[in-house]
C-alpha cells in the first residue's frame, strides 16, 4: 500500500530520507513543470528544482500543516525562481560576463541557427500564451503537456 504525502511529510519531519525522497519522486516533475513555465529555460529550471528540493528539505521541520505539502513546495519554488532571477539581474550589472571567444570554441548542440530560432520562438510563443491563461486553466494544461499526467 503507498504512503499519502501527508504520512511521507511526518516521517520527513522526523529525518526520514527515505520518506523525503518519495515525496521527490512524487513532485519533481510538478515543480520542475513550474520552474519553467515561470523562466522558460530548461536548464536553469532542472537546476532550480535541485535547491527547491534542497530547502524544501532543510526546512521540512518548520512546515505545520503536512495536508499542504504540494503548495508550500511550490511556494518554495517560486521564491528559488525569484531569487534566482535577482542574482542573474546582479550579475548582468556588475559586468560578469562571459568572454565572447569562449562561447564561439563551445560546440553547437543544435541542428542549425535557423532551426534553433524557430524552435525558440515557437517555445516563447507558447509560454507566452501558457502564461496569459488563468492558473484554472493554465495549471492542467501544464500537467498534461509538461508532465505526461492524465486528464483526471
Amino acid at each position: 500500500m503507498t504512503e499519502t504525502d501527508e504520512e511521507l511529510v511526518l516521517k520527513s519531519q522526523a529525518g526520514n530520507r527515505t520518506a523525503f525522497e518519495a515525496l521527490v519522486r512524487r513532485t519533481a516533475r510538478l515543480v520542475f513543470a513550474r520552474l519553467y513555465l515561470d523562466i522558460g529555460r530548461p536548464r536553469d529550471a532542472e537546476d532550480l528544482v535541485q535547491e527547491t528540493f534542497l530547502l524544501a528539505w532543510r526546512s521540512i521541520r518548520q512546515m505545520t500543516d503536512p495536508t499542504g505539502f504540494r503548495p508550500w513546495l511550490l511556494s518554495i519554488a517560486h521564491t528559488v525562481a525569484i531569487d534566482s532571477a535577482r542574482h542573474d539581474g546582479r550579475k548582468k550589472r556588475s559586468g560578469n560576463r562571459v568572454n565572447g571567444d569562449v562561447l564561439g570554441s563551445i560546440p553547437a548542440e543544435t541542428p542549425g541557427p535557423a532551426e534553433a530560432v524557430m524552435a525558440e520562438e515557437s517555445r516563447q510563443n507558447v509560454l507566452a500564451l501558457l502564461r496569459d491563461l488563468p492558473e484554472e486553466y493554465r495549471l492542467p494544461l501544464m500537467l498534461r503537456y509538461l508532465n505526461d499526467f492524465d486528464y483526471q
